[in-house]
């Protein structure tokens, strides 16, 4: 049920925290993976990869530059790469009051975080709609985005990225009600507070790191080991009836 034996992944982020842990989990659960990068200088999960004994390739693609982005799917594509699955986890974070943010990284951030996902999920999705459906999965193909807490909620000083997490929700469920009934499910997951590089600035303050730390009912941030399972359950044929869903891991914050 859990297995992606013989499957090809395309994910973004892979080289730290949540992307690279999901990338290993899907690697142990038999895929090959597409390593979307802004450059080769870190080649630490390829090899980890290469070690569980599946195939890693890199590509390299700057997701904050429309024009890279436009280009990155048709030169995969030409090299003969068949993706059945793509994860969307790539994405920055800028903080200042919003009485003071500047369009540059508002604009920045909406590029990577919204409008790369969105173009990815298009050009990808319009490749696995080609596809047959896959013998172990049972379907074309599964698209996993990446939200947040900030999809519910508004944070502080960060309106952008809150604007485009809370788009990411409504974007793949928009995928998922044309594409589900054509074999591809499109879902999200929405980590809560987890030690991240993204987080440094919380995790550095005592008293936001308090006041988060006393919500949280699992006790503990979540670390990026945590989304494994999470990765390939939406991957996998055991989530073959799920498709718009957000699923939250963050130890209960959301139940609070």
């Amino acid at each position: 049920m859990f297995s992606l034996e013989g499957e090809t992944a395309l994910i973004t982020g892979g080289t730290r925290g949540i992307g690279q842990a999901a990338a290993l989990a899907l690697a142990e659960a038999g895929a090959d993976v597409i390593l979307v990068q802004r450059d080769h200088n870190n080649t630490t999960t390829l090899k980890e990869i290469e070690a569980i004994g599946r195939k890693a390739v890199i590509y390299i693609a700057d997701l904050a530059l429309q024009s890279e982005v436009a280009a990155l799917v048709s030169a995969i594509l030409k090299d003969g790469h068949k993706i059945s699955i793509l994860v969307n986890c790539a994405g920055i974070q800028r903080r200042h009051p919003c009485a003071e943010f500047p369009d540059n990284d508002w604009n920045e951030v909406i590029q990577v975080n919204l409008n790369t996902v969105f173009a990815l999920c298009r050009d990808i999705g319009r490749h696995m709609l080609s596809l047959e459906p896959s013998a172990v999965t049972g379907r074309r193909g599964s698209i996993i985005n990446f939200a947040s807490l900030l999809t519910f909620q508004g944070g502080l000083n960060v309106p952008a990225y809150a604007a485009s997490k809370g788009a990411v929700a409504q974007l793949t469920k928009s995928l998922a009600n044309e594409w589900a009934l054509k074999g591809i499910t499109v879902n999200a997951i929405a980590p809560g507070y987890i030690e991240t590089d993204m987080n440094t600035a919380l995790l550095a303050n005592p008293e936001r790191l308090k006041s988060i730390s006393d919500r949280i009912p699992a006790g503990r941030w979540g670390v990026a080991d945590d989304f494994k399972g999470s990765v390939v359950f939406l991957a996998s044929k055991s989530s073959s009836y799920i498709s718009g869903h957000i699923l939250v891991v963050d130890g209960g914050w959301m139940g609070r």
